[in-house]
């Protein structure tokens, strides 16, 4: 166990590292010159139970990959295998090419993982270097803390470490270290690899790690696998509506960057949408446009059948039938996905009851953002303070909008299905500022931070995170949640983001 002031982490008996040496390699982080604190997270400090003075020079040394890792006494963290599809083709043997885990916390009955993203080569990275820039590790952070403010599933960061290290990507930049937290970091791809393999006990043993620590109830359903893989779908599901519903495209939604917990989980070239375009591709590197933002929920449901391929060796009885559960677990995603996006729209809309007209209401205002490339954060933002009442102009919103006669058809629409149920816009303006951010993790915002930082100023981090972790409040600066410079339609982010 590492004990510092503050910062306690150990093994625990009954997590991943316990599996053996199928499942991982233990190693050691390689060590960086200079380390140095560039931010922290008291939110997720808080989650981890961490005491005020946890930042201990012990503490960045472990963070940094240069005091040890792991809670096994030994120094010695560990890094898991597995495979996946990328790009919808079977890309082999993967793994933790550039994360390795260095043991867990408990705090109020929860236990955290801790994991150094950047911290040296592994057995599974393959031809990578095992490292992350500082450009990359601060959009990581950012929209970690970000993600989990507006309410989406998703791994934290508790901090970004900093060094002297260089590191070569398209240019030669400055290296850090994310120190990502979450219950587990567990993939789609680690059951397709041993499925793939046909290594069928340790597939097994998987999966029974998998009932004990995250899914219990479904052990004693008539059939466990499919129990499971219903529980996933439906968290999918609704990880998918809460991407969709605050403009947030992944960027590479890969089989093996899919979280058997639903969270969000791998934080490369994504990207929250500025002028609305449902065929955005956030992904510079994407070039058939595979992870456009339309098709995010289609690719889950792709993802959720390689999944359910991998699960089929645990179907008990006769394997010509052994899919027939698995393809009914699987429709809870169909059902689910749609009802959770209506849901989100409603609560976006401001509406309080449900009516059949709603899902084209909700509909049409998308096909309308999309026709004049509106601003998805701002006009959503703005919609909220709709004057309902007859005759009322709304200026504000109508200039966001070429046709101003398109939107007043659908206005009057809207109007209607807020009176039919004798909505109060007091109300309606506060629930609708609740759900409806004022402030995300644009990409020009994030680059300003990075500018700075790679000055060696990080202020301007820390600011933003303060900004971010209260998206649904009026920022102090106006242009954090004002429309993107010119220069930001200039930005590109890949798959070396």
């Amino acid at each position: 166990m590492h004990v510092f002031p503050g910062l306690a982490l150990a093994r625990s008996a009954q997590g991943y590292s316990r599996l053996g040496p199928d499942f991982l390699t233990e190693l050691s982080p390689e060590p960086v010159p200079g380390p140095h604190w560039v931010a922290h997270s008291e939110p997720c400090a808080d989650l981890l139970g961490l005491a005020a003075d946890w930042r201990s020079p012990e503490a960045l040394a472990l963070l940094s990959g240069n005091g040890g890792g792991g809670g096994a006494g030994n120094g010695i963290g560990w890094a898991s295998v597995y495979s996946g599809h990328q790009f919808g083709v079977w890309a082999g043997q993967l793994g933790d090419g550039r994360a390795l885990h260095i043991g867990e916390i408990e705090n109020k009955g929860q236990r955290f993982e801790l994991q150094l993203k950047g911290a040296g080569r592994t057995p599974y990275s393959r031809m990578g270097d095992g490292r992350a820039v500082l450009r990359s590790s601060i959009r990581e952070f950012l929209c970690s803390e970000a993600m989990a403010a507006l309410g989406i599933p998703t791994t934290r960061a508790l901090c970004i470490t900093g060094s002297s290290l260089r590191v070569r990507r398209e240019d030669v930049e400055t290296g850090a270290i994310v120190t990502r937290v979450a219950p587990s970091f567990l993939r789609f791809g680690h059951f397709e690899h041993f499925a793939h393999h046909g290594l069928l006990p340790q597939l097994q043993q998987l999966f029974e790690h998998v009932l004990d620590q995250h899914a219990p109830e479904c052990r004693d359903a008539a059939v466990p696998a499919a129990a499971l893989l219903e529980r996933i779908s439906r968290q999918t599901a609704s990880l998918m509506a809460d991407w969709q519903a605050v403009g947030f495209m992944h960027g590479v939604m890969n089989t093996d960057n899919m979280s058997m917990l639903g969270l969000t989980l791998d934080y490369g070239p994504f990207g929250f949408m500025d002028g609305f375009d449902p065929g955005h591709v956030c992904n510079h590197s994407d070039h058939q446009g595979r992870y456009a933002y339309a098709r995010q929920p289609n690719v889950a449901f792709w993802n959720l059948h390689a999944l359910a391929q991998a699960l089929m060796p645990l179907v008990p009885g006769d394997p010509e039938t052994a899919s027939e559960p698995l393809l009914a677990a699987l429709e809870s995603y169909r059902e689910a996905f749609p009802a959770e996006m209506l849901g989100r729209l409603r609560a976006k809309l401001g509406l309080v009851s449900s009516l059949p007209q709603d899902r084209e209401l909700a509909d049409d205002w998308l096909k309308l953002m999309a026709a004049h490339h509106t601003d998805y954060t701002i006009a959503w933002r703005r919609l909220g303070s709709f004057d309902s009442s007859a005759g009322a102009s709304n200026e504000a919103m109508r200039d966001l909008f070429v046709d101003r006669e398109a939107f007043d058809a659908w206005a009057q629409r809207y109007r209607a299905r807020l009176q039919a149920e004798a909505s109060s816009d007091v109300e309606r303006r506060k629930r609708m500022t609740a759900v409806n951010p004022a402030v995300v993790l644009r990409n020009h915002l994030a680059e300003g931070a990075i500018r700075l930082a790679r000055e060696g100023d990080f202020t301007e981090i820390e600011r933003l995170l303060k900004v971010l972790l209260r998206p649904f409040d009026e920022p102090v600066l106006a242009s954090d949640a004002g429309f993107p410079p010119d220069w930001a339609a200039q930005l590109e982010v890949s798959c070396s983001s």
